[in-house]
Order: C-alpha cells, then sequence, then structure tokens
C-alpha cells in the first residue's frame, strides 16, 4: 500500500459545507449594515432578527434545492454567481410577497429589505468568488490537486487525460494509467487494484465504452474493499450528444443522451428574456413594420404578410409570419422551392427586405405568441426537414428546443440558401452546438452580435 495521503484544506472543509454558514453570516451582516443606515442603529428590533431567520432559512432551502451548495470544483465562476443571483431574486419575490400578503408593509421598512438583499447577495458572490479564485490559483500551482489514476483503453484514456490537463483549473492530477488492450483476467485484475493501491489515487475513473459495460461491473467488484472514489467515464464515439447529463426516473439512473436544456428555470430564464426583449423590440419596430405594410401594398399585388407552416419544438407545427417578398404564385404540392440568387419571384422590394432581414421582423408576434424564441435555430419549410433529416446526422435534434428569429448559425455567416448538403451539415451543427451550450449570456451575445453584423448578409437573397 502507498503512504495515506493528508487531507487538502480545502477536503477538510470543503465550500459545499462552508457556505451554507457563510449566506447565514452574510445576510445577518447584510441585515445590520442595512439597518445602520436606514435607522443608525445596530441594535435590531426583534422582528427584524426574525424577519433575517426566514430570509436566511429560504435562502438555504431554495440553493440546497437547486443544487447551488454542489459540484463545487467543476462549476465556472459564471454558472455559479448566475444561480446565486436568482437564488436572491426568487428570495427578494417571495419576501415581498409575504410581506405584502400579510400586510406588513407598515412594519418593515422596503428599503431595508431592499438593502439587506442586496448586500449579502455582494458579500455572498464576493466570498464565492475569492475562494474560486484562490482554490484556482493554489491549483494551478501544483496545489490542493486530487490524483485520479484512470483505467482504460489507449484512445479513450489519452482524451480523458488531455480533458485533465485541459482543464487544469479542476483540480486533477495523474496518478497512474492503465491501458486495457484485451480482456480482464484474474492476473490483471488483482494487478491492476496492486497499482492503484500503491498510486494513492483518490479518484479511479474507469473510461470504456459503452460496449465495454461487464469490464466496468468487473472493475467495480474488484475495487469493493478500496476506499478510492470511483467513476465511470463512459466513451460515447461517433454518438452526436446534446445536452447530456445524468438523471433519476422512476427510481433509476439515466444517461441522457439527447435532451432539451430548456426544462425547470431555464425554462422560465427563456421565456422572461423572450417576453421581455420581445416587447421592447416589438415597441420600436411597429412604425417600421407600417411602413413595410404599406410599401408591399404599394410595390405588388397580394397580402402584406407570408404565412407557412414551420416545426417547431419537438415538432409541434405552427404558422410562421414574415413580410412577403415575392410575387404571389403556387409552389408544387410536397415542393418548396429555396430563393436562389436573381430569383425572378422575388420583387424589387422584396430583395431589399431579404438582404436586410426586415422580412423576419414578423416573427416577433411569434416570439409574444410562444411559438418561436428570439435566439434558436432557424426554422425550416416542412419540405426541407423530411429532405435532410436522413441525409445530415441528428438534423431534428435541432428541434428540441423553440426555433429562432436569429441564431448561433447565422450569426456565424450560415445564412441564406442551403444548396449543397455540406452547408447544411454546417447550419445543423452550430444550431446543436447551441443547444447544447445555452445561457442568457450566450442568447445575449448572439442578439447584440445580430444588431451589429447578422441583419445585412451576402448570402440572403
Amino acid at each position: 500500500m502507498g503512504k495515506p495521503r493528508t487531507m487538502t484544506f480545502s477536503e477538510r472543509y470543503p465550500p459545499q459545507v462552508v457556505f451554507p454558514f457563510f449566506d447565514v453570516f452574510s445576510i445577518f451582516v447584510g441585515g445590520t449594515l442595512a439597518y445602520l443606515v436606514r435607522f443608525e442603529s445596530i441594535y435590531l428590533h426583534e422582528r427584524y432578527v426574525l424577519a433575517l431567520i426566514c430570509i436566511a432559512l429560504l435562502v438555504l432551502v431554495i440553493n440546497s434545492m437547486s443544487g447551488s451548495y454542489q459540484r463545487w470544483r467543476i462549476t465556472p465562476i459564471y454558472q455559479m454567481l448566475g444561480k446565486l443571483m436568482l437564488v436572491w431574486a426568487t428570495v427578494a419575490i417571495t419576501a415581498a410577497s409575504l410581506i405584502y400578503f400579510a400586510h406588513a408593509a407598515e412594519r418593515y421598512s422596503r428599503l431595508w429589505v431592499g438593502m439587506t438583499l442586496a448586500i449579502s447577495f455582494l458579500l455572498a458572490g464576493g466570498g464565492r468568488l475569492l475562494v474560486q479564485f484562490g482554490l484556482q490559483h493554489i491549483r494551478l500551482r501544483g496545489g490542493a490537486r486530487r490524483p485520479v489514476f484512470l483505467v482504460g483503453p489507449d484512445n479513450v484514456v489519452l482524451d480523458v487525460a488531455q480533458g485533465i490537463r485541459n482543464a487544469s483549473w479542476e483540480g486533477h492530477t495523474i496518478a497512474g494509467v492503465e491501458r486495457l488492450r484485451g480482456p480482464l483476467t484474474e492476473h490483471s485484475i488483482k494487478r491492476i487494484v496492486q497499482r492503484i493501491s500503491k498510486s494513492n489515487a483518490r479518484e479511479i475513473w474507469i473510461c470504456v465504452p459503452l460496449e465495454m459495460g461487464e469490464t466496468v461491473r468487473t472493475l467495480f467488484f474488484a475495487l469493493r474493499n478500496h476506499t478510492a472514489e470511483v467513476r465511470f467515464i463512459p466513451a460515447f464515439q461517433d454518438m452526436q450528444l446534446l445536452n447530456h447529463r445524468m438523471s433519476e426516473v422512476a427510481g433509476h439512473f439515466a444517461i441522457d443522451l439527447s435532451v432539451s436544456p430548456m426544462n425547470g428555470m431555464s425554462r422560465f430564464i427563456k421565456r422572461s428574456e423572450d417576453i421581455i426583449i420581445g416587447s421592447l423590440i416589438s415597441l420600436l419596430i411597429l412604425p417600421v413594420c407600417l411602413c413595410i405594410a404599406i410599401a408591399i401594398k404599394v410595390t405588388s399585388p397580394g397580402p402584406v404578410l407570408f404565412k407557412q407552416y414551420r416545426e417547431g419544438s419537438n415538432g409541434r407545427r405552427f404558422k410562421v409570419y414574415k413580410f412577403r417578398s415575392m410575387h404571389v404564385h403556387k409552389e408544387t404540392q410536397g415542393k418548396v422551392t429555396q430563393a436562389t440568387k436573381n430569383d425572378s419571384r422575388i420583387t424589387p422590394f422584396g430583395a431589399f427586405l431579404r438582404r436586410t432581414s426586415l422580412d423576419e421582423l414578423p416573427q416577433f408576434y411569434n416570439v409574444l405568441q410562444g411559438r418561436m424564441s428570439i435566439v434558436g435555430p432557424r426554422p425550416h419549410a416542412l419540405a426541407h426537414n423530411e429532405q435532410y433529416k436522413e441525409l445530415v446526422e441528428s438534423y431534428m435534434r435541432r428541434h428540441k428546443v423553440k426555433p429562432g428569429i436569429t441564431g448561433w448559425a447565422q450569426v456565424n455567416g450560415l445564412r441564406g440558401e442551403t444548396d449543397t448538403l455540406y452547408k447544411m451539415q454546417r447550419r445543423v451543427e452550430h444550431d446543436l452546438w447551441y443547444i447544447d451550450n445555452w445561457s442568457l449570456w450566450l442568447d445575449l451575445k448572439i442578439i447584440l452580435m445580430t444588431v451589429f453584423k447578422g441583419f445585412i448578409n451576402k448570402n440572403a437573397y
């Protein structure tokens, strides 16, 4: 057996244990400072002490339910602070509702409540920032690291090892590697266990493809008397995953291979974003839309709006709205002809609308209806879905979220005609990357990129 390792400071006092106490401390300090500013005293009235206790309990419960005290080592700082902000916002709404429905507005200063939440959030968030930056600095300098022993085929363990090096801020280091080159035997299992024991590894990662499930079972049984943490890191070779994660369903653990990120709080954030930003933009563009509608009626006969069925989230069909940019014509049943350069069907004013993407403005009504989002994969014609779903891998997985007016593909130049299979493949790759990496900040980034470079594009005709 190797020499036993002593526990590091962060292992003795893990942040997920320390920070519940720190959050309570932040709330009481924030409440005391707010009371000093509001009432010029640090001696809180008993009803304000009771209010702080209630706020602290709410913070602890909501943080625990949302998992904010877990996965500290591998959670990016921006995600940690974003989740903390949502917790504090939820507490603020809950506290305001309780005060209102209990008719206690005259007994509690609204300024004190607001200042308490603001100061305590700054303290709690600042403490997390200091600890995370401090731990990352220590890990990057070689300290506070957890040694990991890797077991698996050559190509898989090399890929995992590279991931450990690329994410050095997480604080893992390789204590040893066992490359599996054939079936496990009693002798090889015994040798692997001995090597792991001598390595002083704190974690054992079994990195094998799904078809080697029996190997996982065998190794896990062989390591039953070992005190190191054992993790199974499956290798999904040649599989296009989408927002994959672990979950629990019907009392069983599940590996989600392809799921939508728009669940729970994420769904609420996304819809709030669409309503708030969509409403503001709709008001701003209303005069422009009226001018465009008049220009369409004056320049060509036919309706102002073009309506066509598209496929939305989870395959639900809806009518998408656009300003009409073509002369009125009929398509062959089940066929949709994409617009091409110098297309005779496009009116002169319609060509301007398409180049500037102004023909898409009525889709903000689709957004307010809840059938589209401001940011998401662009909805394709139903005939195109039928055509490409057999040609492009994971094509239909882009329908895991609501379609958008703009998207990651569009701001990266993948707009307009998809006259080759490669162009559609590239568009789908960007759509799936967006779904797999969705966040509020990514949406805001795409909206800003659309404002500065996404409206006019040489491929839009």
